[in-house]
């Protein structure tokens, strides 16, 4: 019997049968997340519906020295949820209960299987929402947000994942369940709980979270500005932010983007703009009032011919809708496509979409742009067909290209997508070996034999048995190219 037969006969056992997936068709459902050019069926996929049970599972694997993955929605787009060929994939979407809900603390706590939007639903008759709101939040859940530290829209002015959460219970890479922070905004001792967020699964897997909670405002306005080019569109996002205006949210779409968005879900944007900006402003009515009128005259000073205001929360959602559908609306403009996610400083935007555009022109291909122009977190869309030979190497350049860029600009290769499967090999281009051996000597005193979520985040694993720094001789390992010795 091999390891992984041993491993199923023994999770069925303490699991059910119904827990534990061995058939190859239902395995396939499970062979990537929402980044579809990896692909990996699993071993063994396994669908805990407790804390207690996904402490089991991964204590099975634990003996075994067997790899393993944890997968919420599989929405992700860095394949950070990419199963192990030869490992098990854990998935929590049954672990979906609201514990509690707590507004007078303005806490929550729910399992990871829980959809973002949710928790929003849950408290909104206190009063409250759940401020993190990523484009998937409909259908991506808690856990997947808190591995990825998500943002969204609204990150500008609430800020990421980790903004929101002030607690987890985990379940270690050896099987045993622990809690990192609670109830209280802080606690003491090293920040355990903010190495966690933003992990991609590398140290563990979120049983339960505890977040915070945010009083719905009082006053919420939504205006469209349209320009004639996304460099007006830069100048008029920096121009708000140095006026010290800080808006809920800033969104950029650029003329391919509006155009899959037109095709798409029929938002009406003002025909003939290269560029709009999708502002929010929110908080109370007298701040709101004051900082929309000046908004509105920095969109005009910077050239918007046109600027509409949502009158009530169906024109509001109609504006938006264009913007949370841009990613599945370049499917009706081309048959293929690359999401990148990376980040720059904000008034790099107009100089930064020119060198993007110069290099999909090089390329051949077409890049549609949509952004957090706010913070500078771009979202390039890069359009190929995978019909037509070479057209995807093309793509994969230019999309790797933008990347390079971003570093080149001060930037980040990710802002909230994470790293995963899919941006292993740029890490050398922002940290150092140094940088990244250190980096890894956390992980490994989460996860000393390398069992958690291997492969990804970084791009050569670390024996973390060995001391850091070069050693003379190789490696077994080493040798036949798994592993690097740092």
């Amino acid at each position: 019997m091999s390891v992984i037969d041993a491993l199923a006969a023994r999770l069925r056992s303490e699991l059910g049968s119904g827990q534990v997936l061995t058939d190859r068709q239902q395995l396939r459902t499970y062979e990537c997340d929402g980044l579809a050019q990896y692909k990996v069926v699993p071993a063994l996929v396994v669908l805990p519906r407790s804390a207690a049970q996904t402490a089991a599972v991964v204590r099975a694997c634990a003996e075994a020295k067997v790899p393993f993955v944890a997968r919420g929605s599989g929405t992700g787009l860095s394949g950070g949820a990419l199963p192990h060929a030869e490992g098990v994939l854990i998935v929590t979407a049954q672990l979906r209960s609201i514990v509690s809900l707590d507004p007078a603390d303005e806490r929550a706590t729910v399992q990871p299987g829980v959809i973002n939007l949710q928790v929003s639903e849950a408290v909104r008759d206190f009063g409250y929402y759940y401020a993190p709101d990523p484009s998937s939040q409909q259908i991506c859940s808690i856990g997947g947000n808190v591995a990825e530290n998500s943002g969204g829209a609204h990150c500008l002015k609430y800020g990421f994942t980790t903004n929101h959460v002030t607690g987890i219970e985990m379940v270690t890479p050896a099987g045993d369940l622990v809690r990192l922070g609670g109830a209280a905004p802080d606690t003491p001792g090293y920040d355990l709980l903010g190495a966690f967020v933003g992990s991609e699964g590398t140290l563990g897997i979120a049983t339960e979270v505890t977040v915070r909670l945010t009083r719905l405002p009082e006053t919420v306005r939504t205006l469209l500005a349209a320009f004639h080019s996304t460099d007006q569109a830069g100048a008029a996002t920096s121009a708000i932010i140095a006026a010290g205006v800080v808006p809920a949210a800033i969104e950029m779409m650029d003329a391919l983007a509006i155009e899959a968005a037109e095709a798409a879900v029929h938002c009406g944007y003002p025909a003939g703009a290269d560029a709009v900006l999708v502002v929010d402003l929110d908080g109370p009515s007298a701040e709101v009032r004051s900082q929309f009128d000046e908004v509105t005259r920095l969109c005009a000073e910077h050239g918007a011919f046109e600027t509409r205001v949502a009158a009530d929360d169906e024109e509001r959602a109609l504006i938006w809708r264009g913007r949370k559908s841009a990613f599945a609306a370049v499917g009706r403009i081309s048959p293929d496509y690359i999401v990148q996610d990376g980040v720059i400083p904000r008034t790099a935007l107009p100089e930064m979409l020119r060198r993007i555009a110069a290099v999909a022109t090089e390329h051949g291909v077409r890049v549609a742009n949509v952004f957090h122009a706010g913070d500078g977190n771009l979202h390039p869309l890069v359009l190929f067909d995978d019909a037509v030979p070479g057209e995807a190497a093309r793509a994969e350049a230019v999309s790797g290209a933008i990347l390079d860029l971003c570093v080149e600009f001060g930037g980040s290769i990710t802002g909230e997508h994470g790293v995963g499967a899919d941006k292993t090999r740029f890490m050398p281009r922002m940290f150092t070996d140094d940088d990244l051996d250190t980096m890894q000597l956390l992980r490994c005193a989460f996860d000393p034999f390398a069992l958690a979520n291997p492969g990804k985040v970084f791009p050569t694993p670390r024996l973390c048995g060995e001391r850091p720094g070069r050693h003379q001789g190789a490696h077994p390992l080493q040798v036949a190219g798994v592993a690097e010795v740092f």
